[in-house]
């Protein structure tokens, strides 16, 4: 499946169910319990590196099997043949999305990239798609400085790394809403763009240095919605979804 079909697909979901939940808990009890409460709104959900750690592919395969779409964010960053390596497995277990850190490189981008052009279609008959992570979102300018030092802005790097991600062969980017008006400027509408950092209006930050509304992202260019703790903390996860795809499908 060539980067044009496969975008057009994941593109042609009504906006309500764009919205990824993050499973950020660290057992799979926990991660079955939120993901069954989630309600018909709650089609795609995300495992990461805490929930994967503990529980591994078996996680995957137990989501699938509950109608759930999977972003796999373990954001590869490795050598190239590594980072090929994984994407071919995260291609097996049959994932939606995978991640890649854009900082690993282009051989490295490029080969994940290749493997995932590759390899067979997995169980929802496509591919998965691969996400290129430009700077996280809970990156100040001191802090991305201080590990690295630059004159880049976080905004100067973020795009930078983006054309290159794009140029590189992956299908989207993962970026925060607050990065999102300028890199559709740089890189264009095509790239598929995964959103964290989502809170409601007045809401905690947390440790999110960069947050936007879900209103604020999808205006923005944002084609897919992360929302973690304003969802798997509230007393009711699958209202607090349903309230937010009810915002998004107003603006759809």
């Amino acid at each position: 499946m060539d980067r044009r079909e496969l975008l057009a697909g994941l593109r042609a979901l009504p906006m309500r169910n764009r919205i990824i939940t993050a499973l950020d808990v660290p057992t799979p009890a926990e991660a079955y319990d939120i993901a069954k409460r989630l309600g018909p709104d709650g089609r795609f959900v995300k495992v990461g590196l805490e929930l994967f750690s503990a529980t591994g592919p078996a996680i995957i395969a137990g989501l699938s099997a509950l109608g759930k779409e999977i972003f796999l964010d373990l954001k590869y960053h490795d050598i190239p043949n590594t980072v090929a390596s994984a994407a071919r497995v995260a291609a097996q277990l049959g994932v939606a999305m995978c991640t890649v850190h854009a900082a690993a490189g282009r051989t490295a981008m490029t080969a994940a990239a290749t493997a995932l052009a590759t390899a067979p279609p997995g169980p929802l008959g496509r591919r998965p798609a691969l996400l290129a992570v430009t700077v996280l979102t809970s990156l100040s300018d001191p802090e991305l400085h201080e590990v690295s030092p630059s004159p880049d802005q976080v905004q100067d790097r973020v795009d930078r790394l983006a054309r290159l991600a794009w140029d590189c062969g992956c299908d989207g980017l993962v970026c925060s809403a607050a990065d999102l008006s300028r890199l559709r400027a740089v890189v264009g509408n095509e790239p598929l763009v995964v959103t964290p950092g989502i809170r409601p209006r007045g809401g905690a930050t947390d440790d999110q240095q960069r947050v936007a509304t879900a209103g604020e992202a999808v205006a923005a260019g944002a084609d897919y919605l992360v929302v973690g703790r304003p969802i798997t903390r509230s007393a009711d996860p699958g209202e607090s979804l349903a309230a937010l795809a009810d915002e998004l499908t107003a603006i759809d």
